[in-house]
């Protein structure tokens, strides 16, 4: 992995590497809390990676990932400001990024921390992670995204228990629950996110786009696959790579499968 560049922000920390984006949520004084300084800084972020496509990787810092949406602000949002879709455009934005995006999660990820976790491609957990969404408690709904795209992700009884029964899932439930790929120590918890982003660096990086695009198309489209799978058949990464495969293998038969 490249040495990373740094890009200021105020409620941000940001590293760019050749292949990934490191973006860090930083508001210590409020749990990482989505507010709209936020939210303006990570559409900048989504607005580099729509034009210069690369992995991206989002935590929280000093062992939170988000304890929600910032509250004073919302108290102060009416009619319009919903109609708006402030938080809501944004996390599909993230989730309509054009490569894979990946959410490193410990401790809280509540509210709005918790749509923005569910908008990401894949998860991963330190042990004291908590997923939850207790918008009703104060007199709103999960209303961006969680509504929706939680049912999807973990199906439409779990989904209920969290979104109106109350219910938090920690890292164990879920992992249970398939929300979350792994739980690795909070040491450790980085360092495998960059090990689940290098693995999917070794990959085409068209082949990964594709995949993507087509998995998240609604509805059954044969057509789409077969589209996205004659641009790969006719690209040289896809005959590179099958080349060396071939060979490998071919080594290995002559040498007794040895290798």
């Amino acid at each position: 992995m490249s040495t990373p560049t740094s890009t200021s922000y105020d409620t941000l920390s940001v590293e760019e590497h050749a292949d990934r984006v490191v973006v860090t949520l930083h508001r210590p004084e409020a749990r990482n809390a989505i507010n709209g300084r936020m939210v303006a800084e990570l559409h900048r972020v989504c607005e580099d990676l729509e034009h210069h496509p690369k992995l991206l990787l989002v935590t929280g810092h000093n062992g939170v990932f988000a304890g929600g949406a910032d509250i004073a602000e919302l108290r102060r949002r009416g009619r319009d400001e919903a109609l708006q879709g402030i938080n809501s455009r944004l996390f599909e934005r993230v989730r309509k990024l054009p490569m894979p995006t990946v959410a490193a999660v410990d401790g809280w990820a509540l509210g709005g921390g918790a749509e923005l976790s569910y908008a990401c491609d894949l998860r991963i957990a330190g042990p004291s992670a908590v997923f939850g969404n207790p918008e009703p408690g104060l007199g709103i709904l999960a209303g961006a995204g969680a509504c929706w795209r939680l049912k999807e992700l973990v199906g439409e009884s779990v989904a209920k228990q969290v979104l109106l029964g109350g219910r938090n899932l920690d890292a164990s439930a879920a992992f249970a629950c398939g929300l979350v790929m792994d739980v690795v120590p909070a040491d450790r918890l980085i360092a495998e996110a960059h090990a689940l982003l290098d693995r999917m660096a070794r990959s085409s990086a068209l082949a990964l786009r594709l995949t993507k695009l087509v998995t998240d198309a609604p509805g059954a489209h044969p057509v789409a696959d077969d589209l996205a799978q004659a641009v790969l058949f006719e690209g040289r990464d896809k005959e590179e790579r099958m080349t060396r495969f071939l060979e490998k293998n071919e080594k290995s038969q002559k040498n007794g499968g040895r290798e």
